[in-house]
Formats: C-alpha cells, structure tokens, sequence
C-alpha cells in the first residue's frame, strides 16, 4: 500500500475527483492548506501599501491505495492538474504498512 499526496491548485480539485471516480477511486482526503515554492507568492497593493504575499492557497489531495494502482492514480492527478506554469503542485509518494477499518477490523488492501 502506498499513500499519495498532491498538493495542487484549487481550482483543479473538481478535475482530480471525477478523473479519479473514473478510475474506480473514491476515498480521498482533501484538505485547504497555504504554501510556497517556485511559485514565491505575489506582490498586492492594499491602500497605496505594496506588500508580499508568500503563502498562497494549495488542495491537498491524500489517497491510500494498493500498489497496483499507483502509475494509474498518478496519471490521473498529473493529466489534471498540469497547466505547464510554476504553481502546478507536486505529487509525493510514501510506503504504508498497514491499514485497519476501525468499524470492521479489516486489516491491509481490504481496509481500502
């Protein structure tokens, strides 16, 4: 099992979902979180005062999934999510162990 977070543009969050419930994935945590990379926030001007905004607001996307599904799942959010600017996001992979479905018991790829 592995667990994939992507971190991306809001507004392609709708795009990522129905990519994904196409693929035969449902459970997703989405989370609203602020961040900075390349990208180095943007400059506004707020009564006359130039200012910097160096956080700005990301989707944060987790899925667990068995290891099959992977290249699939990865192919989906990038085909979403690319716009091909600075800002796109990025995509990070991480190994599970184990899994338990707290209503059943069930343990490993059956908790999914």
């Amino acid at each position: 099992m592995v667990k994939i977070e992507a971190i991306v543009r809001p507004g392609v969050l709708e795009d990522i979902k129905d990519g994904l419930s196409k693929f035969g994935i449902h459970g997703m945590t989405v989370s609203q979180v602020m961040g900075c990379g390349l990208q180095k926030g943007r400059k506004e001007v707020y009564r006359g005062t130039e200012y910097s905004i160096n956080l700005l607001p990301k989707v944060k996307v987790e899925i667990v999934l068995t290891d099959k599904d992977i290249e699939g799942v990865i192919d989906v959010i990038t085909k979403a999510a690319r716009t091909g600017e600075i800002g796109d996001g990025k995509i990070f992979i991480t190994k599970i162990e184990d899994a338990i479905r707290i209503r059943t018991g069930e343990k490993g790829d059956a908790a999914l």
